[in-house]
């Protein structure tokens, strides 16, 4: 389950955008190998409540478009279907039967400016940070080109498979 709060005040949030966000993410998660019922929070800020959580969960003191909080720990260049696929969970990660994934917060400020900058729509600015930030929840990462390739690679394959085109 997608559980959503909204911090912000710039822009409107209707039912069927959060609607389209949880496909995304069931989509996502489901191609990704989670089976199982999941739980992950999604925080809608602006561009300076990001900047303040950046600031310090990362120590970095600028505004970004997506944070990403993942609950399970994940080896050097694994991802979750790569460690967890089939795996039992204990208790400490789930919450009833649902598998704790973790917290995203998104700037919907920075969202909208990204979407203007890059020449698509909002919404599908919004889905793609949604499907980055999912897939740092399952270990994926872009630290190194090694990696930030075989992430941008499965955002795309997603996308194009949830027909969201730029």
């Amino acid at each position: 389950m997608l559980y959503t709060e909204n911090r912000q005040k710039k822009l409107e949030i209707t039912e069927e955008f959060i609607d389209k966000i949880e496909r995304v993410c069931d989509f996502a998660l489901r191609e990704e190998g989670v089976t199982g019922e999941y739980q992950i929070s999604l925080l809608f800020v602006d561009n300076e409540e990001i900047r303040k959580i950046n600031n310090e969960a990362r120590k970095i003191d600028k505004v970004t478009d997506v944070l990403s909080f993942p609950m399970l720990e994940y080896e050097e260049g694994k991802v979750f279907k790569d460690i967890y696929l089939g795996y039992d969970f204990d208790e400490i990660y789930k919450d009833g039967d649902e598998l704790v994934l973790g917290d995203m917060v998104l700037s919907l400020e920075k969202a909208l400016e990204q979407s203007k900058e890059y020449g698509h729509s909002y919404e599908r600015e919004v889905n793609y940070l949604v499907l980055h930030s999912i897939l740092h929840l399952l270990g994926y990462d872009h630290m190194v080109e090694e990696d930030k390739i075989k992430m941008r690679q499965r955002e795309e394959e997603i996308l194009n498979k949830l027909e969201i085109r730029r």
